[in-house]
């Protein structure tokens, strides 16, 4: 069987990154089942990870991997403060921006 997933040294992480985040917290809204969305943030962050380590190592990859987790556990007291939608949106920024400075750029 054909390798389905892109090369890992091609993919451009910053959208997957945004698309776990945003994504995640969509579906779990939306159904109602927090570990729906939880399962789509642990797919994006392993498929973003796998690129990571392909191109730019294990230190790069637990930093931009710690990145990331830390950008949902904040998302949760920052929606207190500045609601939901900002919240996961400046998150997001965040998160993607620094896979994109330290994980796509060339």
């Amino acid at each position: 069987m054909k390798n389905c997933l892109k090369d890992p040294e091609s993919l451009k992480t910053a959208p997957v990154i945004a698309a776990g985040l945003i994504g995640g917290w969509q579906i779990a809204r939306a159904t109602g089942i927090r570990p729906i969305g939880g399962a789509v943030l642990a797919a994006a962050g392993v498929l973003a990870g796998r690129s990571w380590l392909a191109r730019k190592g294990a230190a790069t990859t637990a930093g931009l991997g710690a990145a990331y987790l830390g950008a949902f556990g904040l998302s949760h007291p920052l929606a207190k403060r500045i609601g939901p939608w900002p919240s996961v949106l400046t998150v997001t920024a965040t998160a993607a921006g620094a896979a994109y400075w330290f994980g796509d750029r060339n």
